[in-house]
Formats: C-alpha cells, sequence, structure tokens
C-alpha cells in the first residue's frame, strides 16, 4: 500500500517548544510506523531559535525572518503532493493569512492545531487595527473556519473553535509515561525540594507565590528548584535556579518532592492545558495548582492533587504535604494513575491515528 504523505507546518525546530513537542512531536515515530510518510517544515530555523528571544542581532533576525518566508513558499510549491498539510498556530508569523488561504488552496486536506489562546488579539482587540494585521492576528480564526479537522488542547479552546468549525478534538499535552518514571521515595529524611517548570515569559507566575512561600518558609525548612528561568531568585527563600534542557528535563523534574502550577485568574490561562500539572504528576510528585481551567480536567482534588484559589488554601496544601510523606506518595500515585490513563502519549495515539486515518482515505 502506498504511504500517505503528511507535510507538517509549524513555526519551531523540532524538541524546543512544548506547544510542538509535547503535542504532535512525539507522535512521529508512532504516525510512520502507522504508514504515514512526514515532513516537517518550521518557519524557525535552530539558528534562528537560537537568538530570536535574546538583545540584539537584529539583522540575523531578518535575515532569518526572510528565510523563512521563502521556506514557505517552497512549501506551497509541493504542497499538492501531500495528502495533508498539519499546520501548527500558523503558516507565517506576520500579515493576513496570505499564505494560509494559499495553502488552503493547494492543499488536499488540511489539520489545524492550535495551542493556548492565540486568537485573543483577533476577538474584541484594543489595539490598532494595524498592529493586528503586523501581528497576523486574522491567521487564527481564518485557519479555524478552512480547515477540515482542527485540534485543540482545553475544553474552553475547543468550544471556542466549534463555533467556527465543527469538526474539532480537544487532545491534551501528554507525556510518555515509558520515559517519565517517579523517583521519589517519599521520605522526610532530607530537605524536600518544591519546584516549578516554566519560561522567561511565564516565570510571572512563579512570583505569584512569593508571600505563600514565604509563609511555609516559617513553619518547615525547604529548598526550592525553578526550571527554566536561571534569574528567578526571591530574598528569604533558597532557590536554584536553572535554565530549561530537554536532554535534563525529566532529571530536574525528579528532584522534586511537590511541584507548583500557579496561573493568574485572566482569560489566558483557560487556554493552558495543564501541562506542568501532568508532567509532575507522571513523575508521581503531589502537585498543587490553580483551580482554573483544564486543570480542572487534569486533577481531581484531594485525591490526584489539590486545587486552590485562596492564598490560604496554597499554604495549607503545601503544609500537608511538606508534613506527612504518607500524603504525598498517595497522592503522587494517583497523580501518575490518572496520567497513564487520560495523558499520556499510550492511552492519545489512537486519537490521533483515527483523526488522520480519516481525513487521508
Amino acid at each position: 500500500m502506498k504511504k500517505k504523505k503528511i507535510l507538517v507546518i509549524c513555526p519551531y525546530p523540532m524538541g524546543v517548544a512544548p506547544s510542538q513537542r509535547l503535542k504532535f512531536e512525539q507522535y512521529y515515530p508512532y504516525f510512520r510506523e502507522a504508514g504515514y510518510d512526514i515532513d516537517v517544515s518550521p518557519f524557525i530555523s535552530k539558528a534562528f531559535w537560537d537568538i530570536i528571544y535574546k538583545k540584539g542581532f537584529f539583522f540575523k533576525k531578518v535575515f532569518y525572518t526572510i528565510t523563512g518566508y521563502v521556506k514557505r513558499i517552497r512549501d506551497l510549491i509541493r504542497a499538492g503532493k501531500y495528502d495533508l498539510i498539519y499546520i501548527h498556530l500558523w503558516a507565517t508569523p506576520f500579515g493576513p493569512p496570505v499564505f494560509e488561504r494559499l495553502f488552503r488552496l493547494l492543499g488536499k486536506k488540511i489539520i489545524y492545531d492550535i495551542d493556548d489562546l492565540v486568537y485573543l488579539g483577533n476577538v474584541k482587540s484594543k489595539a490598532h487595527p494595524l498592529v493586528n494585521w503586523i501581528k497576523g492576528r486574522q491567521k487564527p480564526v481564518y485557519l479555524m473556519q478552512s480547515a477540515n479537522h482542527v485540534i485543540t488542547c482545553t475544553p474552553y479552546l475547543d468550544e471556542f473553535v466549534r463555533k467556527y468549525n465543527s469538526s474539532t478534538t480537544d487532545i491534551s499535552s501528554t507525556v510518555d509515561t515509558n520515559q517519565y518514571l517517579p523517583a521519589n521515595d517519599y521520605s522526610n529524611t532530607k530537605k524536600l525540594t518544591i519546584g516549578w517548570s516554566g519560561s522567561l515569559s511565564t516565570s510571572k507566575y512563579f512570583y505569584l507565590l512569593t508571600n505563600v512561600l514565604k509563609i511555609v518558609k516559617e513553619k518547615f525548612d525547604f529548598r526550592i528548584l525553578v526550571i527554566g528561568d536561571k534569574n528567578i531568585q526571591i530574598d528569604g527563600l533558597e532557590i536554584e535556579a536553572v535554565d530549561w534542557k530537554e536532554e535534563k528535563e525529566i532529571y530536574y523534574l525528579q528532584q522534586l518532592d511537590i511541584g507548583l502550577y500557579p496561573l493568574p485568574f485572566e482569560q489566558w490561562a483557560y487556554g493552558k492545558s495543564g501541562l506542568k500539572a501532568i508532567q509532575y504528576m507522571a513523575l508521581g510528585i503531589p502537585t498543587v495548582a490553580t483551580a482554573i481551567g483544564a486543570n480542572f480536567r487534569v486533577i481531581e482534588n484531594g485525591i490526584s492533587g489539590f486545587l486552590v484559589t485562596e492564598e490560604a488554601e496554597w499554604i495549607l496544601a503545601l503544609t500537608k504535604l511538606l508534613n506527612d510523606p504518607g500524603l504525598r506518595s498517595k497522592i503522587g500515585m494517583e497523580g501518575r494513575k490518572r496520567v497513564e490513563k487520560m495523558f499520556s502519549v499510550q492511552s492519545t495515539i489512537p486519537v490521533y491515528l483515527n483523526i488522520l486515518k480519516q481525513l487521508t482515505n
């Protein structure tokens, strides 16, 4: 049987962005095993990624952006050769959905994969129309409307997309539980580690817990491991902050005794799939998370983790977990079971393959 061909149009190089690597990228081997040829075309090259969030490098950034557009022109030329085009977020970053419309015109079938509420600038936006145009904020809604199928990542996002397209599937971020293996002994014979994993852009959420952590510190001695922003420091707290590295991500997470997942009570948070909680839970790490959005789907409060809103609830949950190794073990193991059942690569493979089969038969 002739293999079906899929062209993946995505913003980022492989293995660097959670919205890709912990969603569809980790399924490529299973797609290939099922008989699909996968070609991946990121707009941002690895060389561009290495400087894109750093200050300076203006001319290099302009050059790499132009290179990205040249690559997309090449992709348009070959689009008709593929049975399916899988677009994540956008085809090009700026302007109106010109390239997106051309892919729709030249492609046979299109899947649109949307992560986070990237459409917010296009819905009741207060920004100047020129700003919206430059930032390409028309693209997400156009792709929602025109795709043959849309893959979302939260119930809130899925409900929004259904206003434009009834053919959607809500697939959360997932982890490979064959790689995410618990390593905690749930003992209080050592100084315990409370941890947070994020990025430079989300480190502001960690600071939401500054007062909580200082109050808990008065009752219980612990250290904090921050993964993703090595510049995080708070007076009065023992913090080790490290940069994120793919090859060390699981190792760093395995050092945690308790995982933190604070989010602000704002609309943007409803687009978060609960990925950090899922990562902690997969490793058997008891997790305390803000009670908002998809976190209600990920965590059963008091069973597989704790969902909290008020500062006093954060303090109570952390104090209980720090004092009681048996509770940490119980909550951690229930979290692991829940991820295996609902948020693992192994449990989600059939969902992706069913979508591909429907669109390529």
